[in-house]
């Protein structure tokens, strides 16, 4: 039994002039006007630029978004990835009812909560209490509904010392805790979530996409826009990939995470920060470089599913810190192949280096990203870099004539005899 379309999107673009609010002119705007009145096209939409910022533009005006069209039945969870300016933001601007498509439409059945960015709805002056009143209205919840779950929305932000102080005084960090519990918690039908998870740490991003695997659990839908493409595997069943205000690809999550990092993650095999202020980290390490070294055939960038390769990581230490690093191994889809720890044990101020192996004869071919961890008295995350290192694994020339991908997630190279 089919379940009912919430959102529908046919053919929608969005048409902005560079660097002004509107058209810029009277003459311009009283052109579309005119056109409009007789029913014509807007005359500027036929000189409007595709949306690639690598390139200087040739016309004033530039498509973020073209041609989109899909729909959303109720309960599902659709992911929308691709790179910055690819037009994520303003078509989710768009299904908020933020912004209007400038062509096509948007069909929405069902009442939406949006978190777009920090604080979205918020009112620097009200305090968090008054806040989560004043967005349970908006979005058309009774007093009697936000009084049910007011206590769940604080104990889950974690702002119980400061829910009678104006939200203006909170971190950034609170304000993004207290935003995502109140719109996680007051039950739309349709939740729609940008990158902001990205401002919490990662013991409350965990949290977050918890209760987003439980809200999409009890049929209601979720719209869920990130970079962190584990996220986006783990709790969505489908993706749009978009690319340069375009959809590229729409359908199976892994499938186009799969695709959409093949054309647009490009290897990044080696890191250096020179200047130890702009080095990653914080008051007790810097990260100051992050290479992957192919140990044979170094002539070559390539690594294949033979190739073994080191990890080298070099770190400045500020004082003496019982130290110890994480690091994870990833697929494309965001699963991951291994976690593997230094030992924890004291570290004397100054620079380190720490290195580890991966043998040849292990890895299947893909896509591969690192994420490293630093970890003070083997609890606590002094911080932690995800996508720090990105590399392809490819197949190599192998005897028989089937040259399919192998399954797995590794291919080791074990002892197996035929008698």
């Amino acid at each position: 039994m089919s379940r009912p379309v919430v959102i529908k999107a046919e053919g929608v673009s969005k048409l902005y002039r560079l660097g002004q609010v509107g058209t810029g002119t009277l003459s311009h705007d009283l052109k579309r006007w005119w056109a409009r009145t007789r029913g014509k096209e807007d005359p500027y939409l036929k000189i409007g630029m595709e949306n690639d910022r690598t390139r200087k533009g040739t016309s004033d005006y530039a498509w973020a978004l073209q041609d989109i069209s899909f729909q959303v039945e109720q309960g599902d969870t659709l992911g929308i990835i691709g790179k910055n300016g690819a037009g994520k933001s303003t078509l989710l601007k768009i299904l908020s009812r933020v912004t209007s498509p400038t062509k096509g439409e948007i069909k929405v059945k069902g009442r939406i909560a949006s978190l777009l960015e920090v604080g979205t709805g918020f009112h620097p002056e009200l305090t968090g209490k008054e806040n989560i009143f004043m967005n349970g209205a908006i979005l058309g919840m009774t007093r009697k509904e936000i009084t049910r779950n007011f206590d769940e929305i604080v104990d889950f932000a974690g702002v119980a010392m400061y829910i009678d102080t104006p939200v203006k005084r909170y971190s950034s960090g609170m304000y993004v805790r207290l935003a995502f519990a109140v719109a996680a918690h007051l039950e739309p039908e349709i939740l729609i979530v940008d990158e902001v998870l990205a401002v919490g740490d990662a013991d409350f991003q965990k949290k977050c996409l918890g209760k987003l695997g439980d809200v999409a659990g009890h049929g209601r839908t979720i719209i869920f826009v990130s970079h962190n493409m584990q996220a986006v595997q783990s709790l969505c069943k489908s993706a749009i990939y978009l690319g340069q205000g375009r959809m590229i690809e729409m359908g199976r999550t892994d499938k186009v995470i799969n695709n959409y990092l093949s054309r647009e993650i490009n290897n990044c095999h080696s890191r250096k920060w020179d200047n130890m202020e702009d080095a990653p980290g914080n008051e007790v390490v810097k990260l100051l470089r992050a290479e992957i070294v192919i140990l044979e055939n170094a002539e070559t960038d390539v690594i294949t599913v033979n190739t073994p390769i080191d990890i080298e990581f070099e770190f400045y230490l500020h004082k003496n810190t019982n130290l110890n690093l994480s690091l994870h191994l990833n697929t494309a889809g965001g699963y991951c192949i291994f976690n593997v720890a230094t030992p924890s044990k004291p570290i004397t101020a100054g620079r380190h280096v720490s290195r580890l192996r991966i043998p040849g004869k292990l890895l299947n071919d893909g896509i591969y990203s690192i994420n490293l961890i630093f970890v003070k008295d083997m609890a606590s995350h002094l911080f932690n870099i995800a996508d720090l290192l990105t590399f392809e694994v490819v197949e190599f020339e192998r005897e028989g004539n089937w040259f399919g991908k192998w399954e797995g997630a590794v291919r080791p190279d074990l002892e197996f005899s035929l008698a």
